[in-house]
């Protein structure tokens, strides 16, 4: 019982910070996206965990800058979302579609669509840092 309350501790952290970091200077935009952690365990490589959320835009919602300590894989579970990874143009992505973010990388999101968006975020991070940081 000990470790899940840990683990919902570390959940409510994550939670934290990620509606902190993934916001448009217009506060408005914070109300626009929600996210549900799915899963967190440790993985067999020393100092790494893995942590999948799902990420829900509401239309033109905006993931603003930001970067995480390790890779991010994403799969677009409905809607258009728009990716910005820094260094390469942006690219729209429609349910279906696979995007993978290198390690330390800046980037964004946006709703593109007329309708509601979700990704499927899968995280292999470094253990006990801030899973997102935000970029101004």
């Amino acid at each position: 019982m000990k470790n899940r309350k840990n683990s919902l501790t570390g959940i409510i952290a994550i939670g934290a910070i990620a509606i902190f970091a993934f916001t448009n200077p217009a506060r408005a935009q914070q109300s626009k996206i929600g996210r549900v952690e799915l899963q967190q365990h440790d993985l067999s490589i020393p100092g790494h965990e893995a942590v999948q959320l799902r990420v829900d835009f509401a239309p033109g919602a905006v993931a603003g800058k930001h970067k995480h300590p390790g890779e991010e894989v994403i799969y677009v579970l409905e809607g258009v979302i728009e990716y910005q990874v820094e260094g390469k143009p942006p690219v729209s992505l429609k349910a279906g579609d696979v995007l993978f973010i290198p390690s330390g990388a800046v980037h964004s999101a946006k709703n593109v669509g007329s309708g509601n968006a979700k990704e499927l975020a899968t995280y292999i991070v470094k253990k006990g840092e801030p899973l997102i940081t935000p970029i101004k």
